[in-house]
């Protein structure tokens, strides 16, 4: 679901939790991405909420993007720079949108804390999912175009591309809920009887499929980049939870935003059609027409489940506003939805007979 609002949009300078000294990055950088010339200035992106991620220009004006585990104590197994950093350099070698991987660090004495530098991919990021900026009649090839995008990433050969230890094919949601709900808890800061309830039914109902593929794990319209000024996907960004998985799991979760109030970072009873907008049966129907999938008869569930991640997601967020360590000045907001969407999560599933 995502965000809205100038909060999120382009660079400020580096906040002093996230500063550090730019004399031993120059050096590295002169010894492992070919081009480099100092001196080195730094800025700091606005969005970003996990990882901390910043806009890199050399003396000969050449632009970088550098993403970094944030400092403090972190969660097990999140923050995964390393992880980003292979699926990208993979996925360079395929049509699927990706900027150019350069460099992994994992050297804590160059900035604090691990690193990858990757190309700055010059373009938009749309984050309004309304697409206020977009004309009305340019505004379904946005959504057709994410939706290949997707497809592309879905029809990936992850075998030929090295990636056979990516993840582990097959009971991926359980897998998920696993994962995500152990993350909730290390990091919750009150009590939600839905979420409780959610951690016992979502487990016990989960659908029990194969199909793997590679999956982004957070894909939205605003973790891509845009051409200016066509309806083309430049690059996808933000790779840090990809895994294999459940590809039907992925599309439910581009499709949340339909099931979502707006208050809440969706766009439910909004009038799509006056605003050139495709519905979800639109942008489901052309996915399956490129991918030859069809959707299974538990589609609700992929909603309550992703709607139950998202959950345990703005609460990891929440819980590193309130110890210092989030990217993003407004991380504290999440905590406020996290209630909301476990409620909606928990209402889908007692209409699928959870009680």
């Amino acid at each position: 679901m995502a965000r809205r609002g100038a909060d999120f949009v382009g660079t400020m300078a580096v906040q002093d939790r996230h500063r550090f000294e730019t004399g031993p990055l120059e050096r590295y950088m002169a010894g492992h991405v070919a081009g480099f010339v100092g001196p080195l200035t730094v800025e700091q992106f606005r969005g970003g909420q996990s990882n901390p991620t910043y806009k890199l220009t050399d003396g000969g004006g050449r632009q970088y993007v550098l993403r970094r585990k944030p400092p403090g104590k972190l969660l097990p197994s999140a923050h995964a720079v390393d992880r980003e950093f292979r699926i990208i350099a993979a996925l360079n070698r395929t049509d699927v949108p990706t900027p150019r991987a350069y460099a992994l660090c994992e050297d804590d004495a160059i900035v604090g804390t691990a690193f990858y530098i990757m190309e700055f991919c010059d373009g938009r990021v749309l984050w309004d999912p309304l697409l206020p900026e977009v004309p009305r009649e340019g505004r379904a090839a946005i959504y057709e175009a994410k939706v290949d995008t997707l497809a592309r990433l879905h029809k990936a050969d992850w075998q030929a591309l090295g990636l056979a230890d990516f993840g582990r094919p097959g009971s991926y949601v359980v897998r998920q809920i696993s994962r995500w709900g152990k993350q909730y808890k290390a990091s919750e800061t009150e009590p939600i009887e839905a979420m409780d309830r959610l951690l016992e039914w979502l487990p016990a109902n989960a659908p029990q499929t194969d199909d793997t593929t590679i999956v982004h794990g957070d894909y939205r319209l605003d973790n891509m980049i845009f051409h200016k000024s066509e309806p083309r996907v430049l690059a996808v960004i933000d790779w840090e939870i990809s895994t294999l998985g459940d590809p039907l799991a992925e599309l439910s979760y581009l499709c949340m935003m339909y099931r979502v109030p707006e208050a809440q970072g969706g766009i439910a009873g909004i009038d799509l059609a006056a605003l050139g907008i495709p519905d979800e049966r639109q942008l489901v129907q052309w996915y399956c027409n490129r991918t030859g999938r069809a959707l299974p008869p538990n589609w609700d569930y992929y909603m309550a489940y992703n709607l139950f991640r998202v959950a345990c997601i703005r609460q990891g967020v929440y819980a590193r506003s309130l110890d210092g360590t989030a990217s993003n000045r407004l991380a504290g907001e999440s905590g406020k939805l996290v209630r909301p969407n476990a409620e909606l999560a928990w209402s889908i599933a007692q209409q699928l007979g959870a009680s």
